[in-house]
């Protein structure tokens, strides 16, 4: 358990998620997560050069990611400089959809033993126009090369499970006997609780989300203030969908989408963080961090036991848990987690979920992360518990601490 690390009321921000192929499809994801970092910062009156640390969250390769994370900071102002050196420094994480919440933990730790003292934690990724990654095969017929096509081919096959990941979902179905009505029960549930969301003129989001410009030529620019590419939700609409894989229980309507979008969060010192925050009174600190793998082919159950040692790290049960927010790319993880925690489905995922919303990955946990606290503080405080799944059957927990 943690006691020294804290993350600042409202010292956060996530930018609007765009469906795949969309508006930011053709956007280098570490030089927007760098811009739009600067542009927050300076609007919360914040000096990137306060920062010793940087951690960038990314999971998708992108032209000169070898140095993505050093040239991140620089691009948020957080070293870099050209005329003198800088005592910052900083690393990338790449842990599929956890990535984020062990991005928050790994800068938590850095606090909690003195290592840094102020860390901006990025995450950013594009789905859209992903690498096509080639190597080279001599030996191969004609010299063919051997080659992967960076997202898809590892959303349809593990290579470890040798499945595709919509089938580890329907195993946890069939295994669970959890049916397509029940998926899609839950998918339009957590379509409602993200229009909650959008009410009062997107109060809620306001209160976090941060507006992208793009150049669309160059005369022109584009401003995105709002998600972009979420289809309108109805019962008898997921009722007329067929599944996608025979006799299956999900979808297209009760699994996710691939979407691109970036997010970051301060992690600092209780004294910095009381510095930065919108409301001093506010407490946020981190608190325990869980991880998992479940058995081969079945990831939909990996965040449960995250969970459990998110849980049990920090001395709590299930029932002292005032928010939950899960990754959720399919209906049936969070059927699952609320099966074992005798919980109800219907009951979490407030005000929005990576299932409505999308999955640009490195930023996804980070968004769910920031919607748990403003919900939490919202609902007068308390403890607030992440989880979701990760490629390879393994799933991230992470605990907070929000008075």
């Amino acid at each position: 358990m943690l006691n020294k690390a804290y993350i600042p009321y409202s010292g956060y921000f996530s930018s609007p998620f765009c469906r795949w192929q969309g508006s930011l499809a053709n956007e280098h994801p570490i030089k927007l997560a760098g811009k739009t970092s600067r542009s927050w910062m300076s609007s919360k009156g914040i000096e990137p050069t306060d920062f010793d640390y940087l951690i960038l969250g990314m999971t998708i390769g992108q032209p000169a990611w070898f140095y993505a994370g050093p040239w991140a900071a620089a691009l948020t102002g957080i070293g870099g400089f050209e005329d003198r050196p800088s005592n910052s420094a900083a690393m990338t994480i790449s842990q599929a959809c956890t990535t984020s919440a062990t991005c928050v933990f790994q800068a938590g730790m850095g606090v909690e033993t003195g290592l840094y003292e102020q860390v901006w934690t990025l995450m950013t990724d594009r789905c859209s126009n992903g690498p096509h990654t080639v190597w080279p095969n001599p030996n191969g017929p004609g010299g063919e090369v051997i080659s992967e096509n960076w997202l898809m081919d590892n959303f349809n096959r593990d290579p470890w499970a040798g499945q595709p990941m919509i089938q580890t979902a329907e195993n946890v179905a069939r295994e669970e006997g959890f049916s397509k009505e029940a998926c899609d029960e839950l998918a339009l549930r957590r379509y409602e609780q993200y229009r909650r969301a959008l009410e009062k003129d997107r109060a809620f989001q306001k209160k976090y989300m941060t507006s992208l410009d793009i150049q669309v030529s160059k005369k022109k620019t584009q401003q995105i203030s709002e998600d972009e590419g979420i289809f309108p939700t109805t019962k008898e609409g997921l009722a007329g969908l067929k599944t996608l894989l025979p006799n299956g229980a999900h979808s297209f309507g009760s699994q996710t989408h691939p979407a691109d979008g970036n997010a970051g969060l301060v992690v600092t010192t209780r004294d910095k963080a009381r510095e930065y925050s919108a409301d001093p009174a506010r407490e946020i600190r981190i608190i325990s961090y869980g991880f998992s793998r479940a058995k081969k082919g079945y990831m939909a159950k990996a965040p449960v036991t995250a969970a459990h040692m998110a849980l049990d790290k920090a001395g709590l049960q299930m029932d002292s848990i005032s928010t939950l927010k899960t990754h959720n790319p399919f209906a049936v993880n969070d059927l699952f987690l609320a099966k074992q925690f005798g919980i109800d489905a219907m009951g979490f995922n407030n005000f929005g979920s990576p299932l409505v919303f999308g999955h640009p990955q490195g930023p996804t946990a980070a968004r769910c992360l920031i919607e748990g606290i403003e919900e939490t503080v919202q609902n007068g405080g308390g403890y607030f518990l992440f989880s979701g799944c990760a490629a390879g059957d393994t799933g991230g927990a992470l605990i907070l601490k929000i008075g």
